[in-house]
């Protein structure tokens, strides 16, 4: 449910969707309205019905703008049962996971989900997955042990 809150807001925000124009494996080529390009690294939705009914719910990130109003995109899922013509929301942000010692011990998949079994994560701090490297002077040179 959140997630559909999410999309709802994304598509309210930035507008016309795009369509897909090109699937080859996990690269998907995405034509959007004349104005409504995302940028570099955002993420990207697909969602519907695949052709036997199945739901459909990939995340892309866009690696490259093509020109004529398309980018290439990278799906970070399986791609099976996408097909042409299909809606792709723009989200406006890059991918993003949790931060914060509340994911310290806990698997994720590359969408920042967890996958280990042990429920959601109650951390309210995110962090894009692309970012500036931190300034040299915030980094720490004392001994420790860092705990993953």
């Amino acid at each position: 449910m959140a997630r559909q809150i999410m999309l709802l807001k994304a598509l309210k925000s930035f507008g016309s969707p795009g369509r897909i124009m090109q699937i080859i494996g996990p690269v998907l080529d995405v034509v959007f309205p004349p104005g409504k390009m995302p940028n570099i690294y955002n993420a990207l939705i697909v969602q519907g019905r695949d052709t036997v009914g199945q739901e459909i719910n990939v995340t892309c990130e866009v690696q490259q703008l093509l020109g004529n109003n398309r980018v290439r995109a990278v799906a970070m899922s399986a791609t099976d049962g996408l097909k042409r013509g299909m809606v792709v929301i723009n989200t406006g942000a890059p991918l993003s996971v949790p931060v914060g010692g509340a994911t310290l011990g806990r698997i994720f998949n590359v969408l920042g989900e967890p996958i280990d079994n042990l429920g959601p994560v109650d951390t309210g701090t995110t962090s894009p997955i692309h970012r500036s490297a931190p300034a040299f002077i915030q980094l720490d040179t004392k001994l420790s042990i860092f705990e993953t």
